[in-house]
């Protein structure tokens, strides 16, 4: 599966009401792990609406650094989750759920539908998947 089908994968999960947006983005990347995809659910059931009540970093961008962190087995991971960082504010326009949601023009800077397509393929670049 390319990088494009898995973010068009994860965009359908998030879309299903099954899955939120780092379980969506776990889900398409469990192959890079050793954790099954129901494992990954698991771990990163907490990590949605910013890490409660839009405060706190997207969802979706915790999802890929923590796949990174278990591809990298934690060498280097802190470096690699800087790029994601880094990568997801510069296509999305921030980092924070909260800020992400702001409404602009009657519409948010970065739906989450377009966070979690990002996160997998911004992963994809960053980890030449």
């Amino acid at each position: 599966m390319t990088i494009t089908e898995r973010a068009d994968k994860a965009v359908e999960l998030k879309t299903s009401g099954g899955y939120n947006c780092s379980q969506a983005v776990t889900a398409v990347l469990a192959d890079q792990t050793s954790l099954s995809e129901e494992q990954l659910k698991q771990v990163s059931a907490g990590f949605c609406v910013g890490m409660g009540n839009l405060e706190a970093t997207c969802g979706a961008l915790i999802g890929a650094g923590m796949i990174a962190g278990l591809k990298t087995e934690g060498k280097g991971t802190v470096k690699v989750t800087r790029q994601l960082l880094e990568a997801f504010r510069d296509r999305c326009g921030a980092t924070r759920c909260k800020d992400l949601k702001a409404m602009t023009d009657g519409k948010p800077l970065c739906p989450c539908e377009e966070c979690v397509r990002n996160a997998v393929l911004i992963y994809g670049d960053v980890l030449g998947v």
